[in-house]
């Protein structure tokens, strides 16, 4: 009786799994459609380039802001073409701070694993990110999101209104802002079930 006891429960355990690792990346992936990350890349990890990324960051974030005035339905496409625009900004920037690094930008897939801020909280997943890298990038990166204006936000109605912008349901909002240690333990899931899946293709 046992024996057969055993492996119905494993199959109804790996079903479940499959379930909600489908509803998990559903979820993730519905985000990822309206949000577009930050990644900033430091020269290296000395002191100096840490503080220059940060003002790089600033300058981006600014630059990016300015560019998305009026195109929050295609923030995507604003963004690729003003890739160069961006880059002169943070060259602008590095240039103020006395630093010879120049920045190079760009907007790609990127994965991302699962980030804890201030006020929200983003899955384990692929998103689109606006990539600026530093010098050699070999330093410490600056995650956060360039749309919307999630990082910048600072109060809940500015970071609500901010969400609303690119069309975040208030479901998904109320999924980021979760801070309950059921919300961390589905998106330490999800992470845990991209890495399993990245296994099994190897």
């Amino acid at each position: 009786m046992k024996r057969r006891i055993l492996p119905r429960a494993i199959s109804c355990l790996a079903l479940a799994i499959l379930v909600g690792g489908w509803f998990l990346t559903a979820e993730q992936r519905d985000l990822s459609k309206k949000i577009v990350r930050l990644h900033v890349v430091a020269n290296s990890d000395t002191s100096g380039d840490q503080a220059v990324k940060l003002k790089v960051r600033d300058a981006v974030l600014a630059e990016a802001g300015r560019l998305l005035e009026g195109h929050t339905a295609d923030a995507k496409e604003a963004l690729r073409a003003g890739l160069p625009a961006i880059e002169a900004a943070a060259d602008r920037c590095l240039a103020a701070q006395g630093s010879g690094e120049r920045a190079s930008a760009a907007l790609r897939r990127e994965l991302f694993p699962t980030r804890e801020y201030d006020t929200f909280s983003l899955p384990a997943g692929t998103y689109t990110a606006l990539r600026v890298t530093i010098g050699k990038g070999e330093g410490h990166n600056w995650w956060c999101v360039v749309f919307p204006s999630l990082c910048m936000s600072s109060s809940m109605d500015e970071f609500e209104e901010a969400a609303r912008t690119a069309g975040l349901t208030d479901g998904e909002i109320g999924l980021i802002t979760e801070k309950d240690e059921g919300c961390t333990l589905k998106f330490r899931s999800l992470e845990l079930l991209g890495k399993l899946r990245a296994a099994f293709r190897k």
